[in-house]
């Protein structure tokens, strides 16, 4: 049974849920979590996977891995009647804001809030994220020249994203070259395309299905 949680952050629509449903556990069992699903649609569509191990993080090679995997389990279960692109990728820089830990993860960054309805008349907020409390997120507004926290429960959020800050790239490079895993290479996207009724690599990794 997968310890992913399907919220709408992860998967939005019902054939995103049932996909995730799908996938998630192959992707745990590999040793990530899945971060966010997508399902595309238009001339011809394309299912975004967006993973990364539990501690963060994920290289180009990876991406390969659980690509070949979900395609696999894909094409067994057979959820997708038209043929379509399978893109694996890392989430990112200003990446989504998908579950309730990584608005912990990411404290004290700037990041772009949606809600469903309207909370004080609006459902956009940009702030500075200031972790969580039970099950609300916490996010610091200026309001007229003056910090003010806010919390915004988790379930009422429909879209959540850091905002690309030189502070966010700084931070993401420094991690990286402790981690002694900086390579630019690693971040090209690679799309290698098979026929019909197969999938796409993109830290990216694509596949044709």
């Amino acid at each position: 049974m997968s310890d992913t949680q399907i919220t709408d952050l992860v998967a939005k629509t019902t054939i995103d849920r049932r996909l995730a449903g799908i996938v998630a556990p192959v992707i745990e069992g590999m040793g990530f979590e899945l971060v966010r699903l997508r399902l595309m649609s238009g001339k011809h569509s394309t299912l975004q996977i967006m993973a990364e191990r539990p501690e963060g993080g994920i290289e180009i090679a990876d991406c390969a891995r659980i690509s070949t995997a979900v395609s696999a389990a894909l094409d067994v279960e057979d959820p997708i009647e038209d043929a379509y692109t399978l893109e694996v990728s890392s989430p990112g820089i200003d990446r989504p804001l998908t579950r309730l830990k990584d608005f912990d993860v990411w404290d004290g960054y700037e990041a772009r809030l949606e809600t469903d309805e309207l909370i004080d008349g609006r459902r956009r907020f940009k702030g500075i994220l200031a972790g969580t409390e039970g099950d609300e997120v916490l996010v610091e507004l200026d309001q007229d020249g003056a910090p003010v926290t806010i919390g915004l429960k988790f379930e009422w959020l429909s879209d959540a994203k850091l905002v690309l800050t030189d502070e966010l790239i700084a931070e993401m490079l420094r991690a990286r070259k402790a981690a002694g895993a900086f390579d630019e290479a690693n971040f090209d996207e690679i799309e290698t395309e098979t026929e019909t009724d197969t999938n796409t690599d993109t830290n990216t990794a694509s596949q044709q299905e």
